[in-house]
C-alpha cells in the first residue's frame, strides 16, 4: 500500500450485523462483501455510537460522541418533532453538524488529499430555517469535501428506489431514473475513471439502502426481490408474529443485494485503474434494523419504529477494513466502535492522531492485549438512554421521566437492561434485578458514568 492510501469509504443505511453472508446471514450470499473480508479484517463487534442516522454520521465523521457535538437525534427539519431547547438541556440537540468541528474530510484535505462524497448526507439542515432536505447543500455544511460532490442532505426526500435527485458541487440538480444504488454506484465508478492520480483520495459512498422509505412506509428493494427472496430464512432475532418483518424482508433482502452488486463494481473500478492495492477499503453502516420486534417493549412514550434502541439488531453493525496494517482474513472479536473510525484512517494516512482532538481509538491497536472492550452508546426517540456494551455485557440505563421527543439526556438514570451476551445472545434474559449480578452491574455503572464525562455529559444512576 502507497505511504499515504487512497481511502474508499462504503457506508449503508439499518445495514446490520447479520445481513452480509460473512458476518451473520445463512440464507443468501454477498459474494463482493465476502471477498473483502478474505482480504481484509472483519470485526465482529463493531458498534454504533446512536442507532440514529444523524448523530451516527456526525460521531465517524468527526471522532466525537454524539452528546459532545450536540448532534443527539435525526436532523428535524421542520421543528415540530424538537422544539428549540433551552440552555440548561443535558445533552444538547442541533440541527446540523457543527462547522466549526475538524472532520476526517478536512484533515485529509489539509494533508494533500482530495475529498469526494456521493449519496446521503443528513448533516445540514438548522434551527434557523436553513433547510436543505430538498435544495443544494452549500459548500460550508459539507464537512470538508470540497473535490467531488454528488449528495443529497436527505436522500429519501429527493428520491425512491427508482428515480429522484442529487445535486453536484456547484448546486446543479441531477435527476436519475434507475434503481438508487446503481445510480449512485455510476457516480462513483464515473470519478474512480476519470481520476487523475495526482493526489490521494478519500471517497465517501453513502447509500440509503437498506432504509426502509419514509413517504411509502416500505422497503424499496430492485424490481423482483419480493420473488427471488420469497423462502428466505429469517435470522433468530425476528420472531414469527413480532414486529414487521415477515412483510418487508424480501425487499430488505433485496436491498442488501444490490449493495453487495455494486459494491463490486466499485471495487472493479479500483482494479481497473490499478489502484486497488493502494486502497483502503472500509464497509460500514450507520446503525442495523430490528423491523419492530422490541416495539411493545422499549416505547416509553416515544417512538420505536425500526431502530432506536439497545438491541443487537439496531446498534450492532458490520464493519469489514482491508489494507494498512489489517491482516488479511482475520476476525477481530474484539469489541469496537464506529467512533474509532477516524483515528484509523488518520493513522493510516500518516497522521499524529494524538494531536488531534479525537475521541476514539485507531482500530490498528484492537489486537493489542490491553484493548479495552467496552463503547458507549448513547439512546434516543424511544428513550432517553445510555448503553455500555462490554465482551460479555449489555447494561443499559433510562430515564423514564424524559420525553425522548424533546429531550436528549438526562442528570440522573435508572437500571433498565442486563444482559449476558455470551449466554444470552438474543437477549431474552434480562438479569438487572437478579442479585447475583450486584457486583457486575456496580463495575459496569462505574464504567459507563466514566463514559458519560468523556462523551460530554455527567449523570448519576440509581438502581
Amino acid at each position: 500500500m502507497a505511504v499515504q492510501p487512497n481511502f474508499l469509504f462504503i457506508f449503508m443505511d439499518d445495514m446490520g450485523w447479520r445481513d452480509l453472508a460473512c458476518t451473520g446471514s445463512t440464507f443468501y450470499e454477498t459474494p463482493n462483501i465476502d471477498r473483502l473480508c478474505r482480504q481484509g479484517m472483519v470485526f465482529a463487534n463493531s458498534y454504533a455510537s446512536c442507532p440514529v442516522c444523524s448523530p451516527s454520521r456526525a460521531s465517524y465523521l468527526t471522532g466525537q460522541y454524539p452528546a459532545r457535538l450536540g448532534v443527539t437525534d435525526w436532523i428535524d427539519m421542520e421543528g415540530t418533532s424538537h422544539p428549540l431547547r433551552g440552555k440548561l438541556i443535558d445533552a444538547p440537540y442541533i440541527k446540523h453538524l457543527p462547522e466549526g468541528e475538524y472532520t476526517i474530510a478536512q484533515a485529509l484535505e489539509d494533508a494533500g488529499y482530495e475529498t469526494w462524497h456521493v449519496g446521503k448526507w443528513h448533516l445540514a439542515s438548522d434551527e434557523d430555517e436553513n433547510h436543505y432536505e430538498t435544495v443544494p447543500v452549500p459548500a460550508e455544511r459539507r464537512g470538508g469535501y470540497d473535490d467531488y460532490w454528488m449528495a443529497a442532505d436527505v436522500l429519501e426526500f429527493t428520491s425512491h428506489g427508482y428515480g429522484g435527485y442529487i445535486f453536484d458541487k456547484d448546486g446543479n440538480k441531477l435527476e436519475f431514473t434507475g434503481y438508487r444504488t446503481d445510480c449512485l454506484t455510476d457516480y462513483a465508478v464515473r470519478y474512480i475513471e476519470e481520476y487523475e492520480d495526482e493526489k490521494p483520495f478519500f471517497l465517501m459512498v453513502s447509500h440509503i439502502e437498506p432504509h426502509h422509505q419514509n413517504d411509502r412506509a416500505d422497503y424499496e428493494g430492485p424490481d423482483g426481490s419480493r420473488e427471488q427472496f420469497a423462502g428466505f430464512v429469517p435470522p433468530p432475532d425476528l420472531e414469527p408474529g413480532k414486529g414487521d418483518w415477515e412483510r418487508f424482508y424480501p425487499d430488505y433482502l433485496g436491498c442488501c443485494h444490490a449493495l453487495d452488486r455494486n459494491f463490486g463494481r466499485v471495487v472493479d473500478a479500483l482494479k481497473e485503474r490499478g489502484i486497488y492495492d493502494d486502497t483502503m477499503v472500509i464497509y460500514g453502516s450507520d446503525h442495523g434494523c430490528h423491523f419492530r420486534t422490541h416495539a411493545d417493549e422499549v416505547a416509553e412514550g416515544g417512538y420505536d419504529d425500526y431502530k432506536r434502541n439497545s438491541f443487537e439488531g439496531t446498534i450492532h453493525v458490520p464493519l469489514l477494513i482491508k489494507g494498512a496494517e489489517f491482516e488479511k482474513g482475520k476476525r477481530e472479536e474484539k469489541v469496537v466502535s464506529l467512533l474509532d473510525l477516524p483515528k484509523t484512517i488518520l493513522s493510516a494516512a500518516g497522521f499524529d492522531t494524538e494531536l488531534l482532538e479525537l475521541q476514539g481509538r485507531p482500530l490498528q491497536e484492537a489486537c493489542n492485549p490491553d484493548w479495552e472492550e467496552a463503547v458507549y452508546i448513547q439512546i434516543s426517540e424511544s428513550f432517553v438512554g445510555r448503553a455500555l456494551r462490554t465482551n460479555r455485557y449489555k447494561y443499559v440505563v433510562h430515564a423514564p421521566d424524559r420525553d425522548p421527543w424533546k429531550e436528549s439526556g438526562s442528570p440522573v438514570y435508572k437500571e433498565k437492561y442486563l444482559f449476558d451476551l455470551v449466554n444470552d445472545p438474543l437477549e431474552k434474559v434480562n438479569l438487572v434485578d437478579d442479585g447475583a449480578y450486584e457486583e457486575i452491574k456496580n463495575a459496569l455503572k462505574e464504567r459507563l458514568t466514566s463514559f458519560s464525562e468523556e462523551a460530554g455529559e455527567a449523570f448519576i444512576v440509581e438502581c
